[in-house]
């Protein structure tokens, strides 16, 4: 069955909608009230973030548009030392849209909430006419759990380490977009075990951030600038794997510059580097993780190459493929 307009009317096709899809799928005792605003109980401080996902092909290797928006708003918390709790989603859908896809979306929403501890407590959904695409919107709130976890914390002599490797989540959705056959799977995961992990080991992590959009070259800038200092990496130390090596020689891509779902970065103290290391590999999200640099005093983001020569890492310009959000 297909989304026509009488699905947003407001009427019985719309009442079906959100009780056939979105009630069966998200179900909890604070959704299933159906009123105006979902009634939360928090306690301290909280973390609030929302963001919007649009994503072609809908359906990738390793994930599809639901689970790309629940992990990039669970991770999005996570970085800032926050629990995630409560997240609300938002539905454009076009007209054309296939009903068994948009079940197949919600239902892996709610395994991605699930995993990441969240409930999924207020939506809305909106239908207009087109070509059967999906949007979603989401939202979250969660409880710091550390304080003081800031892009501006960082000090020379810092370690920084990432979880894993490099420009999954971009080569699996232009391998979708232009029919590649690979084995690339998306990375998209949520990332608050690993954080969880580290605050519960006692890492004094200075700041966090996951790397999504422009890549892992454009974060560690906005980390120099905030931080007003230098970003030393090493291009030995970066992990990524050999097929998207592959892969990118093939079309010229830099995997600095690539998407990713499921990749952050932590800046730790320097006597605490090797254990954050060790502790983010016992988790399965940063079994790959690695030491990729330092920061010092200076601005500006440089790579030492495998070469053993210095290259300036500046931000993505123009438009970085595939848009992720």
């Amino acid at each position: 069955m297909k989304i026509d307009l009488s699905h947003g009317s407001g009427g019985k096709q719309t009442g079906d909608l959100i009780h056939d899809i979105f009630i069966k799928n998200f179900d909890n005792k604070t959704l299933n009230q159906l009123e105006d605003s979902a009634v939360l109980s928090v306690s301290g401080r909280i973390a609030y973030t929302t963001d919007s996902f649009v994503v072609t092909p809908m359906f990738f290797r390793g994930g599809n548009i639901g689970k790309l928006a629940v992990c990039g708003t669970v991770n999005d918390l996570s970085m800032m030392g926050a629990k995630p709790r409560y997240l609300t989603c938002g539905f454009i859908i076009e007209t054309g849209a296939d009903l068994e896809q948009l079940d197949q979306i919600a239902h892996t929403m709610k395994e991605a909430a699930t995993e990441a501890g969240a409930d999924i407590v207020a939506g809305d959904t909106k239908v207009i006419e087109g070509d059967g695409n999906i949007y979603i919107n989401t939202s979250g709130i969660g409880e710091i759990l550390k304080e003081g976890v800031s892009i501006h914390n960082c000090h020379p002599g810092d370690v920084i380490l990432l979880n894993g490797n490099l420009g999954e989540h971009h080569a699996a959705i232009m391998s979708g977009r232009m029919g590649i056959e690979n084995t690339i799977s998306s990375d998209c995961a949520p990332l608050n075990s690993l954080v969880a992990d580290l605050i519960e080991h006692h890492i004094e992590v200075r700041c966090m951030r996951d790397v999504t959009r422009g890549g892992l070259a454009t974060v560690l800038n906005e980390l120099s600038e905030s931080s007003d200092c230098r970003v030393d990496i090493r291009e030995t130390s970066i992990p990524v794997s050999r097929e998207v090596t592959g892969f990118c020689d093939i079309l010229g891509l830099d995997p600095l510059y690539m998407a990713n779902e499921g990749k952050m970065i932590a800046v730790v103290p320097k006597e605490q580097s090797k254990e954050a290391l060790a502790v983010m590999r016992e988790n399965k999200y940063g079994k790959n993780a690695e030491m990729i640099g330092t920061v010092a005093e200076g601005s500006g983001v440089c790579m030492t190459t495998k070469l053993h020569g210095s290259r300036i890492i500046d931000v993505m310009y123009g438009e970085g493929l595939p848009r992720i959000c």
